[in-house]
């Protein structure tokens, strides 16, 4: 799940389980097919695939399946990808507002799924045009902390790139950019040789509601039965869990 509390990022961060990994890589997979598809194979004319294969690396996806995602996507291997990327809205516990990032190969399959897993699990759906205007498509790129590294050190080297702004976790920095400057402030990363986890385009909340434990604990419920379906890639959502709510939860695992 993507989103900004700091019980998102620890649940991001723990060891994904082997039920799920391949899952994982399905998905990294698709990622990369896609953008091998959109801008070619070449990585030096292609920073969307530049992305996506380092998210891929990341999570272990061996580079054999990447090489195949890379050539079959461009068309070199004469198969034909067909995806088609669609949103879906939702709300789910406490209103909260969900969206869902699907890239799939049959929109009714992926609407039913999604429709079931928000019935089973105690949200419902939207019109399109509901949920979505509490979003802000933004870059987000990710830097772990390091020695030395603050926050002014790295506004310092992605501000004149594009870089709207940088807000400090526990463990790492985020820096958020318009969706057409994330790559320019990538390179200066690069250039500054600061290291990065991700970078990836999301929907970011306008505004975040908070919510208490039991309502958290449906509502990751929810989002982890979406987020389960093959279709979906991402989901996305306004939640925000307080520090002593997230203590609570943390402790249930």
């Amino acid at each position: 799940m993507s989103g900004h509390s700091k019980w998102a990022t620890t649940k991001h961060k723990k060891a994904i389980i082997d039920s799920k990994r391949a899952q994982s890589f399905a998905k990294l997979i698709k990622n990369i097919e896609v953008a091998a598809k959109m801008g070619g194979a070449d990585m030096s004319g292609n920073p969307t695939l530049v992305d996506a294969v380092q998210k891929a690396k990341k999570t272990s996806v061996p580079n054999d399946n990447i090489d195949r995602a890379i050539k079959r996507g461009a068309g070199l291997t004469g198969e034909s990808i067909d995806y088609q990327s669609i949103m879906y809205e939702g709300y789910g516990q406490g209103g909260v507002a969900i969206l869902i990032e699907c890239l799939t190969d049959n929109r009714n399959r992926a609407a039913a799924d999604v429709r079931t897993s928000f019935t089973r699990n105690g949200g419902s759906m939207a019109d399109p045009g509901s949920v979505a205007y509490n979003f802000s498509r933004k870059g987000v790129i990710v830097v772990p902390k390091g020695d030395g590294l603050t926050e002014d050190s790295i506004l310092d080297a992605v501000l004149e790139a594009g870089a709207e702004e940088v807000e400090e976790r526990e463990d790492e920095f985020e820096i958020q950019t318009e969706p057409s400057d994330m790559v320019p402030v990538r390179v200066a990363l690069q250039t500054a040789q600061i290291e990065y986890d991700s970078a990836d385009v999301e929907f970011v909340p306008n505004l975040t509601v908070d919510v208490d434990a039991e309502t958290a604990r449906k509502l990751l419920k929810l989002i982890d039965a979406l987020e389960e379906l093959d279709d979906v890639q991402n989901v996305y959502s306004n939640m925000s869990i307080p520090a002593a709510v997230q203590a609570e939860l943390e402790q249930d695992s």
